[in-house]
């Protein structure tokens, strides 16, 4: 008796301990890791930007970097890492590309499969994107997601076979951010930058543990890049205002045919020649008279 009840004892704090642990997952990719892989600015980065109007734009997501794991408190579960597919990441670069397309300065933007991005490729890898797909300014998109799950005291019932199929006592926290950074490629500046988070919170069996991760992944990223396009608005209206207060910061030029949105060449010659036209009508008429 007395040695049965010891095992319950120890079964029961084994149990409890069980329950406050925690497991994280993870996956990121960054600007920082791909531009700089060696840590190092570029001496010519403090180069003032140059753009010619209206832009040849590319976008594209930067190479995921190495994902964060931890082992899982539960061991007949086996939890990997959610990475973005790039069906997903094409949808939301579509996405983002659709708010540089309303500006009048933008002429055309192309989006670049990840295959044609090199891990720590750095400013060279722009210089090739550059030539390949006759571009000047980049979007680069980068996401950092953590997932952490922890057992909750309905944990407990996963002794029995039921509640580990039943009883959902995982509590998921899923945090996502997802950012876009604009670069002149020649100048290796960066022009502006727009971020986007989420926060998700849920529940699973450790059964369906993987299943319900992958969903909250999922819906984490799509949350965050909606957040990062919002925010893309304001940052692309500012960044329309800078080149207007500030020429200084950036030198424009401006392709043959180019009005941005103000009265071209053209058109203001042939308001200069109505107005001429008008000018000598009125003065023939009072000569007249």
């Amino acid at each position: 008796m007395y040695n049965q009840t010891r095992l319950l004892v120890v079964l029961i704090i084994i149990l409890t301990l069980n329950a406050c642990a925690t497991q994280q997952t993870g996956s990121r990719s960054s600007v920082v890791n791909y531009l700089y892989p060696d840590k190092t600015v570029p001496e010519n980065s403090t180069g003032i930007p140059h753009l010619t109007l209206p832009l040849r734009m590319g976008i594209a997501f930067v190479p995921a970097s190495s994902a964060r794991r931890s082992s899982t408190s539960i061991p007949w579960v086996e939890v990997h890492n959610n990475e973005l597919t790039e069906n997903h990441k094409v949808q939301i670069l579509n996405n983002i590309a659709a708010h540089f397309t309303t500006q009048s300065f933008v002429e055309h933007i192309e989006i670049i499969p990840s295959a044609y991005l090199t891990p720590g490729g750095s400013f060279a890898n722009l210089d090739q994107l550059k030539a390949m797909f006759n571009i000047d300014v980049i979007a680069l998109v980068s996401y950092d997601q953590v997932q952490f799950t922890d057992d909750s005291k309905l944990s407990l019932s996963y002794w029995t076979l039921v509640g580990a199929y039943l009883v959902a006592g995982q509590k998921n926290d899923s945090n996502t951010l997802m950012d876009t950074a604009v670069y002149a490629i020649d100048s290796r500046k960066l022009l502006f930058r727009a971020p986007g988070t989420s926060q998700l919170k849920g529940r699973s069996t450790p059964v369906n543990l993987q299943e319900e991760l992958r969903q909250d992944s999922l819906q984490g990223f799509m949350q965050a890049s909606n957040n990062m396009t919002a925010n893309l608005e304001l940052q692309l209206e500012q960044f329309k205002q800078r080149l207007k207060q500030q020429p200084q910061d950036i030198q424009l030029s401006y392709q043959r045919g180019y009005s941005g949105g103000s009265i071209g060449m053209g058109a203001l010659l042939l308001l200069l020649l109505i107005f001429s036209k008008r000018l000598f009508t009125s003065a023939t008429a009072r000569f007249r008279q």
